[in-house]
């Protein structure tokens, strides 16, 4: 059973900036997937980013050039600087994990993640 937990979720005024950790265990696969994910309130969970083992990574047009996804394989955890926030950036954000030898965001679905974090809320007031 992968457990990954997130945290660094908090409330920051618009143009703030916020770190998200995720805490998983190590991957054996020669290739895994990550990625991060948000739901609003009324709407349903997209992707805002993945990386691969291989450290490539790619992002939802949303946030392109204000997030950014990195992992640190020695301590196991996945990370999301969010930068330049905004109102509607407001959301419960999961990580998630599985081995996919298809890495890439607009390919993929939550579907395709078979392991999830329980969330961490990230609210931005104007």
């Amino acid at each position: 059973q992968v457990q990954l937990v997130e945290s660094g979720g908090g409330s920051v005024q618009v143009g703030g900036s916020l770190r998200l950790s995720c805490a998983g265990p190590k991957f054996i696969d020669s290739s895994y997937c990550l990625g991060w994910f948000r739901q609003a309130p009324g709407k349903e969970r997209e992707g805002i980013a993945t990386i691969d083992s291989d450290n490539w990574a790619s992002y939802a047009d949303s946030v392109k050039g204000r997030f950014t996804i990195s992992q640190d394989n020695a301590k196991n955890t996945l990370y999301l600087e969010m930068n330049s926030l905004k109102p509607e950036d407001t959301a419960m954000y999961y990580c998630a994990a599985d081995s996919t030898p298809v890495c890439i965001l607009s390919a993929l679905r939550p579907s395709d993640f078979g392991y999830w974090g329980q969330g961490t809320q990230v609210t931005v007031s104007s």
